[in-house]
């Protein structure tokens, strides 16, 4: 796992995928952060990570779309698939070099935090607490971005696919808003949908809350996510 996740480090770094990812999360982040903390002269950056959802959302498909699109694209997805190594070796060392630089984009986060310290006292425990969800979102979104990857040697179908799946799984909920006070049919569709939605878990973290079923809730659906995409390319191994 160690070798492929070197690997991919170096492949993003030498493409130049972490230098475009990293700029436009810092300078979205930045613009976000300007106008929601500094503008307001307020020391509170709850409304700051409201917003960072959407840039989760737009830009881990440009991070994981070159995963496996482009091994399978290359050919080079056969050495690897017959190479003495586990499947899941394979995709966590991608995996988790995705992760990587997802932390390092959002670390910029405390950055902001010394920054903050001139407008007022810094609340450590929320300000973590939003950098934990955040990295809770990029851990699940990036799993979701691996497994369609994987489907596809096409980039960019790859994160336009990825894109829409995360923008759908992001309006599910209010799709069905409505349907929380209808009838039973209408009810157990809401909770249904409630209970898969990405938003309203990582708005609660954003508002001080920490809850626990979200944390698992997150670490199941990355864990999940990764299990399919070993099970793809189990099937492109034996075919």
């Amino acid at each position: 796992m160690l070798a492929i996740y070197r690997r991919e480090m170096g492949a993003f770094f030498t493409s130049g995928v972490a230098y475009v990812f990293l700029a436009v999360f810092w300078l979205v982040s930045g613009i976000f952060f300007y106008n929601e903390v500094i503008a307001s002269g307020l020391a509170d950056t709850s409304s700051m990570f409201s917003s960072m959802f959407y840039i989760v959302m737009f830009l881990i498909p440009v991070l994981t779309m070159k995963l496996l699109s482009e091994e399978k694209k290359n050919k080079t997805d056969q050495g690897l698939l017959t190479a003495p190594i586990s499947l899941w070796d394979i995709v966590l060392g991608k995996y988790f070099a995705a992760l990587t630089l997802f932390v390092i984009a959002e670390s910029i986060i405390f950055v902001y935090a010394f920054i903050i310290n001139y407008l007022g006292d810094v609340v450590w425990q929320t300000l973590l607490g939003n950098y934990f969800a955040m990295l809770f979102l990029g851990a699940a979104f990036i799993a979701v971005g691996l497994f369609i990857s994987s489907l596809t040697e096409n980039q960019m179908a790859s994160a336009v696919v990825s894109l829409v799946a995360i923008f759908v799984i992001y309006l599910s909920e209010s799709l069905v808003a409505d349907m929380e006070n209808g009838n039973l049919v209408k009810r157990v569709i809401f909770k249904a949908v409630s209970s898969i939605a990405f938003y309203s878990r990582y708005i609660e973290f954003t508002k001080g809350v920490f809850s626990l079923p979200s944390v698992v809730f997150f670490i199941s659906t990355a864990f999940l996510f990764n299990f399919f995409t070993v099970k793809v390319l189990e099937k492109r191994r034996w075919s």
